[in-house]
């Protein structure tokens, strides 16, 4: 594994441009746009009884479906209450596998059989001392930068806590409007996101197509969704049957530019400490495709919207929980 390790820098991913500077710039704080926040309405959300929400929504339904696909393992990315591509593509996965008609919208049949998961949408929790420890500190764009830094930690409280509950900072704003995610002993009200573990995966599923990752037990059944970045033009995903080699938590990320095609400069080399904020966010499922893996990143908005330098990426939450599901010598299967 260690052949493989010391030379992953081919995947860092492109979206670490202009979007990353931007949004690390201010802090994280805002890493997606969302409607006025009167759209978000707890008792609206905790409410079964919603309307067909379509592609473009926006609100309330939407932050409820994502929560409860997210719950049963069928992952959008980010909720953040906005029915994008990645929720389109999510949908149509979950209905697939429930056999339900094939409609693309979470119309009246979807909504019952998510509506079968009958525990609260949202949930309460308080703000520690713990939260607010830190370090928390500005992740500075370029790589011989983040070198530098001691680890890759969260730039703020309210990104820590996002990332926690699965969600955006700015619909945890819209959540609890008012809130000082600064300040320990206050009361939020956050994503529901605690659920069973999904189970052991026998085989893993990459599709460039529908940029996703899914996971299968022996028997078939498939047990997560994963909405994914994958690959790009210059660094094309490598389709075929690979093996998962092993996981490693909390990874080292070891830069070399000579293995980039846009590099400025080829001969900079260096070794970036761990963190959520890591280039591949908090774990590496290694493949036995030298250079490649599964892993996380420290954008969760621009997944499955950037292109990545060949590898595969989800966010931190669904990697981690991918990361559990399987073992050296798991198959993967990559295919367009």
């Amino acid at each position: 594994m260690r052949s493989h390790w010391a030379t992953f820098a081919l995947i860092l991913t492109v979206a670490l441009g202009a979007q990353a500077q931007k949004s690390r710039q201010r802090g994280h704080a805002e890493r997606a746009a969302v409607p006025r926040r009167s759209t978000f309405d707890a008792a609206v959300i905790n409410d079964p009884n919603q309307p067909n929400v379509l592609p473009s929504h926006t609100g309330s339904g939407v932050v409820r479906a994502q929560i409860l696909l997210e719950r049963a393992h069928f992952s959008c990315g980010e909720i953040d209450g906005n029915f994008g591509s990645n929720m389109q593509k999510t949908v149509a996965a979950y209905q697939e596998d429930r056999q339900l008609p094939a409609t693309g919208i979470v119309d009246a049949v979807t909504w019952r059989a998510l509506n079968r998961d009958t525990a609260p949408v949202l949930m309460e929790y308080t703000i520690t001392a713990e939260d607010q420890q830190g370090p928390f500190v500005p992740i500075p764009v370029d790589l011989m930068e983040q070198a530098k830094l001691p680890e890759l930690g969260y730039t703020s409280p309210i990104e820590e806590l996002a990332e926690r509950f699965h969600a955006s900072p700015a619909l945890l704003r819209a959540l609890n409007s008012g809130a000082d995610f600064t300040k320990a002993e206050q009361t939020l009200t956050v994503p529901n996101t605690i659920c069973m573990p999904p189970g052991n995966a026998a085989n893993v599923v990459v599709s460039k197509s529908e940029s996703s990752v899914r996971a299968y037990n022996a028997e078939g059944k498939l047990l997560a969704f994963y909405a994914a970045t994958i690959g790009s033009e210059h660094d094309p995903l490598p389709v075929g049957q690979w093996k998962i080699l092993g996981v490693r938590r909390n990874p080292e990320f070891h830069y070399s530019a000579e293995l980039f095609w846009d590099a400025k400069n080829p001969d900079e080399k260096a070794a970036i400490k761990p963190g959520p904020n890591n280039p591949v966010g908090l774990v590496w499922i290694d493949l036995s495709k030298e250079h490649y893996g599964i892993h996380g990143t420290p954008e969760p908005s621009a997944i499955g919207h950037a292109a990545s330098h060949g590898c595969i990426r989800l966010t931190n939450w669904d990697a981690l929980e991918l990361a559990a599901m399987v073992k050296p010598g798991t198959p993967a299967v990559l295919r367009e």
